[in-house]
């Protein structure tokens, strides 16, 4: 004879150990496609971090008390290029990825993402000098501009 509790209890804790795989295995894709959401999202701030270090001057022709937090950002882009550095962000988003489960990526933002479309693969120092150039030109002229428009040379 067959003891319905013992096959009960056997068939109840099998489906509990399914259960539990089954829950880990969502709580493990859930937390895996956040960290990869979370890298992702870091990448758009990063790409909008460069936008405004180029070009966030322009907002000092609302106000120029922005120039307060636009300088800052647009010496760190530019020494960012000139001294080779990474930016922290780039170690942020690898890591995200890396704890996502997905692989990380060599190198800088710049390198990785930008580059691929703008030169060639393989970010030279003279690469970086030059890009750093540009971001410096950049917000020079940009200034000039503001300047220009703030006191009145139309």
């Amino acid at each position: 004879m067959v003891d319905k509790k013992k096959t009960f209890g056997k068939i109840s804790e099998g489906l509990f150990l399914w259960r539990d795989f089954f829950l880990r295995s969502a709580c493990n894709f859930f937390s895996d496609m956040l960290y990869r959401l979370l890298a992702d999202l870091i990448v758009l701030v990063h790409l909008l971090f460069i936008i405004f270090a180029l070009l966030g001057g322009l907002f000092c022709l609302r106000r120029k008390w922005y120039a307060l937090i636009h300088v800052p950002a647009a010496v760190w882009a530019v020494l960012i290029e000139f001294r080779g550095w990474f930016c922290p962000l780039t170690s942020l988003e690898n890591r995200l990825r890396r704890m996502g489960d997905a692989a990380g990526y060599e190198g800088g933002f710049i390198e990785h993402y930008l580059l691929p479309i703008l030169s060639p693969p393989g970010l030279t120092p003279a690469i970086q000098y030059f890009l750093g150039a540009m971001a410096l030109a950049a917000n020079i002229g940009v200034y000039l501009f503001v300047f220009r428009q703030n006191s009145g040379g139309r």
